[in-house]
């Protein structure tokens, strides 16, 4: 299984129903789409900057975001399969279908060490990859993408957040970071390493 982030920043752009049709057309059995919360996003951020509330209620309306990017996703895209449990995901993969993932187990109660501005939705995709133990992760970019750069200094840089760098230190799969221009690059890495879900 492969999961593939496509940043909220692509919510506005003319690349996104190109890569949503991409991925739908050579992604299904196994790739699962993450979207990130983009303007949703910002504008939980500016709510927040005016009102001063907590994190908690930020966290939970900045994965809320992410959700209404997908529903977005699914809007270009109604091939797309919505699924919001790691079960259903599998369902759906093994059905032969591409997967969009709604974050809605990552909504808390309670405050914890990652209700917070340092868990972006790259480190939530990251944490669902781990948990599935993904084969390959893409992070798809709208900003200017280093190809020679390191994780750690795209983490420095802004691109990917502190969190993220920590947990991609002990990733068992690949991770590629593209520009959103880069849709041949990802046509070749889903055509080169194709192996549907439960083959040998």
């Amino acid at each position: 299984m492969w999961v593939v982030k496509i940043g909220g920043s692509l919510n506005h752009d003319p690349a996104l129903p190109l890569w949503l049709d991409l991925l739908c057309q050579l992604g299904g059995g196994r790739v699962t789409i993450v979207c990130g919360g983009g303007r949703f996003a910002d504008q939980v951020r500016l709510s927040q900057t005016h009102w001063r509330f907590d994190d908690l209620p930020a966290h939970n309306m900045a994965v809320l975001a992410m959700a209404q990017s997908a529903y977005l996703a699914h809007g270009l895209n109604p091939k797309l399969r919505i699924v919001d449990s790691k079960a259903e995901m599998l369902r759906v993969l093994h059905s032969g279908q591409c997967a969009l993932w709604l974050p809605m187990e990552w909504l808390r109660d309670k405050p914890g060490p990652y209700t917070n501005w340092d868990n972006s939705s790259d480190s939530i995709a990251l944490d669902l990859a781990r948990e599935v133990n993904a084969e390959r992760m893409l992070l798809v970019k709208s900003c200017a993408i280093d190809p020679a750069a390191a994780l750690e200094d795209l983490g420095a840089a802004g691109v990917l957040d502190r969190r993220f760098i920590t947990l991609a230190g002990g990733a068992a799969f690949p991770i590629d970071i593209l520009h959103h221009s880069e849709l041949a690059r990802a046509r070749s890495l889903l055509l080169g390493d194709y192996r549907p879900i439960g083959s040998a």
